[in-house]
């Protein structure tokens, strides 16, 4: 399992390095997504500092729905999906691969995205919620990445595609999105008198979507392709 993940997720970052889709359209939509939110509310500095960390998770939460929207609509376009069905591969070492590969595209547009939101919003990150911020963004990720591939690979050889997969992404990433805000205001100390101790039992709560987001698409993801 671990090998054929390790082969699927080469492989995709492999596509990206050359496409740089990424770079060249998910970056610049997030950026733009964060940059719309700064001018609808820069006539009040408080109320975008307090805001900074749910609209950071929401340019990461469209942002990861493009990129695992991307990530399948490669494999339709040349039935890459049935290849690696037909080749033997395990499904959950193809889903790990494509949730992994998701996740570390994730990775790097997050560490972006926070220099953008610490620019455009006045929240610089406090030096003892860094730990906290790490761990959040690692967690979110993996469910992020997880829910991005099971429902990429759901939705991939459907008709309508484009728009049936935000309507079952967003409602089950909904939690991810919640807690990681909820953490992530502790760990930048947006809000007055709030400690970033308090911000470590949302991680524990994000930890458990992302063990079961995880889980979940490890033990479904052949049954789900073999559906579709």
């Amino acid at each position: 399992m671990w090998r054929d993940a390790l082969l699927v997720a080469g492989k995709d970052l492999r596509i990206e390095r050359r496409s740089r889709v990424a770079t060249a359209q998910v970056l610049p939509f997030a950026v733009l997504v964060l940059a719309l939110f700064a001018f609808a509310l820069d006539t009040d500095g408080r109320i975008l500092r307090i805001s900074a960390p749910g609209l950071f998770w929401i340019a990461v939460l469209l942002a990861s729905m493009l990129a695992a929207q991307r990530s399948f609509a490669v494999e339709v376009d040349d039935r890459g999906l049935d290849g690696m069905r037909l080749s033997g591969l395990d499904p959950a070492g193809i889903f790990l691969g494509k949730a992994g590969a998701v996740a570390i595209e994730l990775l790097v547009l997050e560490g972006l995205l926070l220099i953008g939101t610490a620019l455009l919003y006045d929240s610089p990150l406090r030096g003892s919620g860094a730990v906290l911020l790490i761990v959040t963004c690692v967690l979110a990720t993996a469910g992020l990445a997880s829910v991005g591939a099971i429902y990429g690979a759901l939705s991939a050889g459907l008709r309508g595609r484009e728009t049936l997969l935000p309507l079952l992404y967003l409602p089950v990433t909904a939690p991810v999105l919640l807690t990681g805000a909820k953490a992530m205001e502790a760990a930048m100390g947006v809000t007055p008198g709030l400690q970033v101790g308090e911000g470590w039992p949302w991680v524990r709560l994000l930890g458990v979507f992302a063990v079961l987001y995880v889980a979940f698409g490890v033990l479904a993801f052949g049954a789900l392709v073999e559906e579709t």
